[in-house]
């Protein structure tokens, strides 16, 4: 018999018992929000707690590509690019030597 445990960890700020929060209202679809309340059941977690911790780990990877496309336009307005030509002929290069130069 196959048995799953799950470990849940909680950052506290250090001067507080419980960590700052505040509270945001969001609609969602009646299939996903049964999802959401199966998963809560299944866990022993909170709808709330199960959605913070979703919202939050979408914002933080959606931060870090919108920062990572800032990062690349900036290069790009200041002229640090490459060609497709010159960025292919690299990549060829690299998968030529990867292959031990047989292609």
């Amino acid at each position: 018999m196959l048995m799953y445990y799950f470990v849940y960890m909680r950052t506290q700020h250090p001067d507080n018992a419980m960590a700052a929060s505040t509270t945001l209202t969001v609609r969602l679809k009646p299939e996903i929000k049964d999802l959401l309340a199966r998963l809560s059941a299944s866990t022993d977690r909170s709808r709330a707690f199960l959605a913070a911790e979703a919202i939050e780990a979408y914002v933080l990877r959606e931060s870090g590509l919108i920062a990572g496309v800032q990062r690349g336009l900036a290069d790009m307005h200041s002229g640090r690019i490459v060609s497709h030509d010159e960025a292919m002929d690299e990549l060829d290069a690299a998968i030529d030597e990867a292959a031990g130069g047989a292609v």
